[in-house]
């Protein structure tokens, strides 16, 4: 499954909006050195139920706006 994030680092609490065609996932891990990518990673292999090997980040590392893969 491919999904479409926009990331919102630095905020208040973890939580996760699905809007029309895409995820928008509040972290309040730094975007600084990967450390926000890990923190969403981790997010939603525990949202999806799955292992955060299964989950591969294909665009975006350096962006707001990502493209990720989630194989159930």
């Amino acid at each position: 499954m491919i999904v479409n994030v926009r990331v919102i680092p630095r905020a208040r609490q973890n939580k996760i909006v699905e809007e029309p065609g895409r995820y928008k996932v509040y972290l309040n891990a730094p975007p600084v050195e990967g450390k926000a990518n890990q923190a969403l990673i981790g997010f939603l292999a525990e949202h999806f139920g799955v292992k955060r090997s299964r989950i591969r980040l294909i665009r975006g590392e350096k962006n707001r706006d990502k493209v990720i893969e989630i194989k159930l």
